[in-house]
Parts: structure tokens; C-alpha cells; sequence
């Protein structure tokens, strides 16, 4: 359903992945927001235990996404909740990756990724990955592609869209892909766990002034601007 790629205007093949996405499911009350932002999840019959083991994920997974917007403020000397005060009903989803092997899915066609070329959408992405041949690169600053460095024993985070133009291209969202099964590799198979943070649905983002801010973005409606950025990537319905 999904090609990366297009984010960027890149028409690309599919992305060599399946996905299980949940994520924040408490109502406003508004049905129009309810109905686009926080849909009811739907959890597999198969495995009871999922839904707990994923709703208890996302706790946590939110709870560092707060601190980590903490550690943010407090780096730029602002408020401690200049960004928090804007997710106290945020909109995140969580995404189970599965990157099937090559012998399963066949040779990627022409321009095909696991993941295509892209930057993420929200605040922070929070991503629990595994490091193989496949595996996840960023596009350096001088335009080069390298494996994104990678702890057992940590997190991987990137800045979002929505960060990048909070903080005037202070902080920039960072490029990346996740490689096609390899050929060297024809039965790895990989999978992620993604949380992708973002805010309140009605948070008007503007960017931060000089000198901390070194762009001035027009300012957005984190619920108006984030769906285009969806609607990009999605090729099926």
C-alpha cells in the first residue's frame, strides 16, 4: 500500500514491507477528528496477549517521547513544556514492521526498498530495530549514504517533519531508507518497532525565531498538514 518514495515525488514500486499499525484510539468527541485521528484499534483474536503487550508499549513509547521533547526545550533553553504543552491528546501511531527475505518476496524491481527514501512525518520517531544486511541507512550531509549506527541496547530516534519546521531547521529531519533484502542474505527477513509521535491534533506549529530558528516556515495545523504528507505515500486503497 505504501511507497516512501512519493514523499518526496519519487514515483517508486511498493515497499517491500507488511506493517500492523495501532495507535492513539482515546476520542476528542469530535467525530470528524475522531474519525480521521483516533479510530478504535483492532487487535488479532489470535494472540490475546498483543493487545495489552502493545497498549503497554505505546505507554511507554509516548511517556519517552514527552521527555525526550523535554530534553529538547531544555537543550534551547525554553519553557520545559514549550513542545509537551502541545501533546497532552496527541496523535501517534505505532507500526510492527515486517521486511520479508528475499526468497519470499523475490528480487526487488527497479528503485525498490524495504522502506523508500524519505523523512518522517511528526515530532519523533522512536525505532527498536534489528541491524543486518538490510538494514536502515541515512543520507549524510554530504549526500551520502550510510548504515545508521546501531546499539542493542538503545533506541534509535529521528527528527520529524513537523520538529524540523518547529524548531526552524535547527533540527532537521533526517533522510533515511531501509535497504531491499540482499542477495547475500536471501533468507533475512527483519522487523521494527516504529512510534511515530507527533501532537494535539488542533497544535498550530510556528517556527522557532533567530537565533534559534533559521528558517521561517508558514505556520501549520498539525492536523491539516500531516495527512498530505500521508496521503503521498499511500498507492492503494
Amino acid at each position: 500500500m505504501e511507497a516512501n518514495g512519493y514523499a518526496e515525488g519519487a514515483e517508486t514500486p511498493p515497499d517491500l514491507k507488511e506493517s500492523y499499525s495501532a495507535g492513539a484510539d482515546a476520542a476528542v468527541g469530535v467525530p470528524e477528528v475522531d474519525e480521521f485521528w483516533f479510530q478504535p484499534n483492532v487487535w488479532p483474536s489470535e494472540v490475546p496477549e498483543f493487545a495489552a503487550a502493545s497498549r503497554a508499549y505505546m505507554t511507554r513509547m509516548r511517556e519517552l517521547s514527552d521527555e525526550l521533547l523535554t530534553v529538547f526545550a531544555a537543550a534551547l533553553g525554553l519553557a520545559p513544556d514549550h513542545f509537551t504543552r502541545h501533546t497532552g491528546h496527541p496523535t501517534y501511531t505505532f507500526n510492527i514492521n515486517w521486511y520479508p527475505a528475499l526468497n519470499r518476496v523475490g528480487a526487488p524491481e527497479p528503485g525498490q526498498f524495504r522502506i523508500g527514501p524519505h523523512t518522517d512525518f511528526g515530532t519523533v520517531t522512536v525505532l527498536d530495530r534489528q541491524a543486518r544486511v538490510g538494514g536502515l541507512q541515512v543520507r549524510t550531509s554530504d549526500g551520502e549514504w550510510v548504515d545508521a549506527p546501531f546499539d542493542p541496547a538503545a533506541f534509535t530516534v529521528n527528527i520529524g517533519g513537523l520538529m524540523a519546521r518547529w524548531t526552524g531547521d535547527r533540527w532537521r529531519s533526517t533522510r533515511h531508507r531501509v535497504l531491499p533484502p540482499s542477495a547475500d542474505a536471501p533468507d533475512e527477513d527483519l522487523v521494527s518497532l516504529i512510534f511515530f509521535y507527533e501532537t494535539d491534533h488542533d497544535a498550530r506549529i510556528a517556527s522557532l525565531a533567530p537565533p534559534l530558528g533559521r528558517t521561517a516556515y508558514p505556520e501549520v495545523v498539525a492536523s491539516e498538514y500531516l495527512p498530505g504528507k500521508l496521503d503521498a505515500i499511500t498507492v492503494a486503497p
